[in-house]
């Protein structure tokens, strides 16, 4: 059961105004299912736009701040609760213990991080939550096109691509949410 959905995103809002607008129609949308949003606790960017829109549609939002980040026009004042943390490694390791599940919006290094960071451990077994990324105005378009020449070259198993659920639309994450069921982690593939 999915009670709290992590959202990776920029905290800058990118050029497309679609960014922003599904950046606010995930947090109201998870918000209005009753899900706990954590986020990296910025104030700013699409992490802004997400707390804000689920806390206005009456969420709870919960967000893990590094200290390096905790500066009053970067860190987001009105969460239910804000967690600090000395860096961005016991930021990413708290926010997936918070977490039930995982959005992908768009975003620089850091969301391109916690992006590999969270699959990666997936295939390794470390999790079983599934990751969805939302592909907004066609943000990630390049990235899933690298995937696919990853699984061709035979460096990405096809069920390990396959555990990311991919779409345009947030309710769609959501319903692909309740039916995930993790493949396989590689380590076991290796024991048989």
């Amino acid at each position: 059961m999915i009670k709290s959905v992590c959202v990776f995103c920029g905290g800058a809002s990118g050029h497309q105004a679609i960014f922003i607008e599904d950046a606010r129609r995930v947090g109201r949308l998870l918000a209005e299912e009753g899900m706990t949003v954590i986020t990296g606790a910025g104030g700013i960017g699409l992490m802004g736009s997400v707390a804000n829109a689920a806390l206005e549609a009456g969420g709870e939002v919960i967000g893990i701040i590094p200290e390096r980040l905790l500066l009053p026009e970067v860190a987001h004042t009105s969460l239910t609760r804000r967690e600090v943390v000395p860096d961005m490694h016991r930021r990413k390791a708290r926010m997936t213990e918070l977490s039930d599940a995982f959005i992908v919006l768009p975003g620089g290094l850091g969301t391109m991080d916690e992006l590999f960071e969270i699959w990666g451990n997936g295939v390794l077994g470390y999790h079983k939550k599934p990751v969805g990324i939302l592909n907004c105005g066609g943000y990630y378009d390049p990235l899933l096109e690298m995937v696919e020449r990853m699984v061709s070259e035979g460096f990405v198993r096809p069920q390990y691509r396959d555990m990311l659920i991919v779409t345009q639309d947030p309710a769609e994450i959501l319903a692909a949410f309740r039916d995930y069921h993790a493949p396989p982690s590689l380590p076991s593939l290796f024991r048989k």
